[in-house]
């Protein structure tokens, strides 16, 4: 991981976070600033909606487990991760 980080690369959260405590403690060791939220759609469904077919709507369920493994506000969460994707695709251009 800390490879990955100093080449440049970002991390995707997806829903198996709401579900697979393994990953529990591998988003504390990601850094804040390159954590990005993703619905991986159609798979990877969060809870409570396991076993349906995902949707970006569900977004809001992995950013709420992502703001408790931080320990702050939903929105503190929603403002970092959505700092971190404006630089990610500013980037890109």
């Amino acid at each position: 991981m800390k490879q990955a980080v100093k080449t440049g690369f970002y991390f995707g959260i997806d829903g198996n976070v709401t579900y697979e405590e393994g990953l529990l403690e591998v988003v504390r060791e990601i850094p804040r600033e390159r954590l990005l939220l993703e619905t991986d759609s159609p798979f990877l469904t969060p809870v409570p909606y396991r076993g349906e077919e995902n949707s970006p709507a569900y977004l809001a369920f992995i950013g709420k487990k992502i703001a408790e493994i931080w320990g702050v506000s939903f929105e503190e969460m929603e403002r970092v991760t959505e700092e971190n994707t404006g630089k990610l695709f500013s980037r890109l251009k």
